[in-house]
């Protein structure tokens, strides 16, 4: 237990290299920028999969719960750097939102005894096909809602023409928009995929399709609510301030279907 107490310190420590890149002058996707996000994300990865190669199985707790949507949200986000330059400068909200879950994940580990995922009667391949699914799409939400309050940021300053520091630093509100949907429409398809694997799933385990549980309900309230606000963009354009609080709920609705069920059923159950 206190090895890994001291890996979760490890992880959160790795994470601040990436998360002090905004304090350069000027800040720049230069190979300090890739090593730091690359360390952050070796250690996230080292947090949520060691235990797991340890003790044979997968750690279903709420820590690594939130340590592996760590992990997946930067493995993204360094995807998107390279497909989509602009989305680099998402670091000054990005880096610190995570930086806080970690530092939840690690308060909780203290608390917390290990669950290891035993599948009773379920391939253990696609099991953790669902699980890479389930944190693909999380992973991309992230980012799309860090996108967002950036967008908001950008248009608040602009509205008051008082540019700002930070403003400086964060992509421009097109690009933040931009990025927003691309985001969006990564996070819908994946997260179909995951709803078609946790059906079939569901058939291997009890012969059925469909039950609606509290993670079933609230992740296709969230496909729902994306679809949705899809559709409003492309048919009406709604952007800004509307767009960012369904894209808000949409990850409200996942957070509580994919950590917060964690958190649950370690914590209060």
């Amino acid at each position: 237990m206190i090895g890994f107490l001291a890996l979760h310190v490890v992880g959160l420590a790795s994470l601040l290299p990436a998360a002090l890149m905004p304090l350069r002058h000027p800040p720049r996707r230069d190979g300090v920028f890739w090593l730091s996000l690359m360390l952050a994300a070796m250690g996230a990865m080292a947090v949520a999969l060691v235990p797991a190669t340890l003790e044979g199985g997968w750690n279903t707790s709420f820590s690594n719960a939130l340590w592996a949507s760590i992990a997946t949200a930067l493995c993204l986000y360094g995807v998107m750097c390279v497909v989509k330059p602009a989305a680099w400068r998402l670091v000054p909200i990005l880096l610190p939102y995570l930086m806080g879950l970690g530092l939840m994940a690690n308060v909780w580990a203290g608390f917390e005894t290990t669950r290891v995922l035993v599948a009773s009667g379920t391939p253990p391949f696609w099991t953790m096909l669902h699980i890479a699914i389930a944190l693909l799409t999380y992973g991309l939400l992230t980012n799309a809602a860090m996108a967002a309050v950036a967008g908001l940021i950008q248009e608040r300053a602009l509205k008051a023409k008082r540019p700002t520091d930070l403003t400086r630093r964060l992509p421009a509100a097109a690009e933040a928009d931009d990025l927003t949907t691309l985001l969006l429409f990564g996070s819908e398809g994946v997260l179909a995929l995951g709803l078609i694997s946790g059906m079939g799933l569901q058939y291997v385990e009890s012969g059925t399709f469909l039950v609606l549980d509290h993670k079933t309900t609230l992740s296709l309230l969230a496909f729902l609510v994306i679809g949705g606000l899809l559709y409003a963009r492309y048919r009406w354009g709604v952007r800004g301030r509307l767009a960012a609080r369904l894209l808000m709920l949409a990850y409200l609705l996942l957070t509580l279907a994919f950590p917060g069920i964690k958190f649950i059923t370690d914590f209060l159950l």
